[in-house]
């Protein structure tokens, strides 16, 4: 697969929706994860990412403007032991409680469909990082309608196994702007991941559209210790 620039990626997408970034460090010491989300209604940007334990959540921004939660108010990035789990929903939850009972991510998500938002159908963008005996291996998921028709569930995971340094890969939600908005098609795209969390963090801010763009998290986790550090980035400030 040949590797894609992030940011023209971004830059000349106006609307990508939600997206997941997970790879590896050009230094290969680093696991790393983003998750951005955008909105076009004042519900969807009416919100920031909070800080919530070893993850974090989205809250509404003015709580008197929020009319309705259910598909915008969830915990994107939970933890749990050595798995970091980052979703555009409240399937972190169900992912989460899934592994806890000995399942698997793929199992875990054998529950949930894409999102109950006629006409658009979102897709659940899904991603963990296992990091465990200095090894790291990461997933991406994703349900999707099947071409807008939702009667039918359609289920892609992509799993990638000692990941190369430098490498990650990106799935977002919906492939461009549009009414409906049209879901993401094919594989992850594959991008480059550099050492710097800052620098890989305001390129991700900068290159995503100024009017639709809402939130922003990175994450770098050190695959020998375990320890970690995280950016938040928030229109709404």
């Amino acid at each position: 697969m040949e590797m894609i620039s992030l940011e023209k990626e971004l830059k000349e997408n106006s609307y990508p929706g939600r997206g997941i970034v997970i790879g590896r460090s050009a230094d290969g010491t680093k696991a790393v994860t983003a998750y951005f989300i955008m909105g076009r209604s004042v519900n969807s940007r009416n919100r920031v990412f909070v800080e919530d334990g070893e993850g974090i959540r989205t809250q509404a921004y003015d709580p008197s403007k929020l009319s309705d939660p259910s598909l915008i108010i969830y915990a994107p990035v939970r933890v749990l032991g050595n798995k970091t789990i980052v979703t555009n929903g409240d399937q972190t939850d169900t992912i989460y409680e899934g592994m806890d009972r000995q399942l698997t991510f793929e199992q875990s998500l054998r529950s949930r469909e894409f999102e109950p938002d006629a006409p658009n159908y979102t897709p659940r963008i899904s991603g963990i990082l296992h990091i465990e005996g200095g090894k790291y291996s990461y997933a991406l998921s994703i349900l999707k309608s099947s071409n807008g028709d939702p009667s039918a569930c359609n289920r892609f995971t992509f799993a990638y196994e000692n990941c190369v340094a430098g490498e990650g890969h990106f799935i977002h939600t919906y492939k461009c702007d549009g009414d409906p908005l049209p879901s993401f098609e094919g594989e992850p795209k594959l991008v480059a991941i550099p050492d710097d969390m800052e620098e890989f963090a305001q390129m991700l801010w900068t290159s995503l559209n100024e009017d639709n763009k809402v939130s922003l998290f990175v994450r770098y986790i050190d695959i020998a210790s375990g320890k970690y550090e995280s950016k938040i980035i928030n229109k709404n400030q």
